[in-house]
């Protein structure tokens, strides 16, 4: 989304300054000298973590560079993507200071729940700190098992609380999903009046729907929290059906290790090659169990024309209507998966075309860039407006 919007709002004319972490993996770009230096905290050693716990709560080198870069630049207003263990709330006063209107966007739920996924480290859905008692965290090792990582999660969750909210700081909030904003505002209900909602898009250009392949697709991370498993499981019933999945993540070998025959690890795929196994797809399969937000997979998904079989849970709901565009079942249930599967197979084909076409209707309803772009720039003239009052 932030590279999307990037090329969205630069193609009608605007100048967009990108400022993130230095990483061998950044495009090109004039204002790399004022991006920040930090390890990739996940995927650092113990004695690095140790040494950049100062930054990982407060980044000093963060908010002197974005001073640097707003003193030369005068941007009329600042979007925030993310900025939690990197560049973290250490930037927001620096906008402050230069008086830059600032709105952010919630792509998870990381200011409300310390490992932003609401799940425990037994991988179940928690809400156990919705009261703002934060210590759940390191308690319950939310942040994939680990206690270090949670403990990190936890005192970060109390410096903002206590010494820097970005409540006090970011002038409108922008959630991608009306699931999400209800569980924000439920935490603190200066989120309603200080917040809306915008679907995510994609550049993706609709098409005709092209000729099925007969394969069910996932693809995304194959982590815990995403149903993979429960999938598989729900598979077993249809040995003569194809599940292809697509994708990286911590489960990937052991998932590999004990699959069925009518199964496929694709391994990773992007671009045009990854639009193509959704395009032939005749349903991508959403099973998971956590609190999805705005997923790009059904929007990528519904928009080249292949419809969606999803978990009821999270903002899952807000995209598939039962029966019209997709199927929806409930989180874990391998019984209800099946059914919605055997539901899905057997729909006649005059059926399956109508759902397919369903599918584009509600993506060039709700995820075009063209829509996304008008209700963005009218967003930041509101806030630009009332920053100036």
């Amino acid at each position: 989304m932030f590279f999307n919007t990037i090329e969205l709002l630069e193609q009608h004319g605007h100048t967009v300054i990108p400022f993130c972490m230095r990483n061998v993996k950044n495009l090109d770009s004039p204002y790399a000298s004022y991006f920040v230096d930090y390890p990739e905290f996940s995927e650092s050693g113990f004695w690095t973590k140790i040494r950049h716990i100062p930054s990982f709560i407060y980044n000093r080198k963060a908010a002197k560079q974005l001073d640097r870069l707003l003193e030369r630049e005068k941007p009329d207003i600042a979007h925030i993507h993310l900025l939690f263990n990197s560049l973290s709330v250490s930037i927001l006063p620096v906008l402050k200071k230069h008086r830059v209107p600032v709105v952010m966007t919630a792509h998870d739920h990381r200011l409300i729940c310390p490992a932003y996924l609401f799940i425990d480290g037994k991988r179940k859905v928690c809400e156990r700190c919705r009261d703002g008692h934060f210590y759940h965290c390191a308690l319950h090792r939310c942040s994939k098992g680990q206690l270090f990582q949670s403990v990190m999660l936890t005192i970060d969750s109390y410096f903002r609380k206590y010494r820097l909210s970005p409540l006090d700081y970011v002038d409108r909030f922008i959630f991608v999903g009306h699931f999400s904003r209800g569980k924000h505002i439920a935490f603190s209900a200066k989120y309603e009046g200080s917040s809306s909602v915008l679907f995510n898009f994609t550049p993706i250009q609709p098409q005709a729907v092209t000729p099925k392949d007969d394969y069910l697709l996932y693809f995304g991370r194959i982590s815990e929290e995403k149903g993979i498993p429960t999938l598989m499981r729900a598979m077993e019933e249809f040995p003569d059906v194809k599940l292809k999945i697509v994708g990286t993540g911590s489960l990937l070998e052991e998932l590999k290790g004990r699959s069925l025959p009518n199964i496929e690890f694709t391994g990773y795929r992007s671009g045009e090659d990854l639009h193509d196994y959704i395009r032939k797809a005749r349903f991508i399969i959403v099973p998971s169990e956590c609190y999805e937000n705005n997923t790009l997979v059904i929007i990528e998904s519904y928009t080249l024309g292949t419809p969606a079989i999803g978990s009821r849970i999270g903002g899952i709901p807000e995209f598939i209507q039962d029966g019209q565009n997709g199927f929806l079942f409930e989180p874990g249930s391998v019984v209800q998966l099946r059914e919605k599967i055997r539901q899905a197979l057997s729909l006649s084909p005059e059926s399956y075309a109508n759902m397919c076409q369903e599918a584009q209707v509600f993506a060039a309803n709700n995820f075009s860039g063209d829509m996304y772009y008008k209700k963005l720039i009218s967003l930041y003239k509101e806030v630009i407006k009332n920053k100036k009052e």
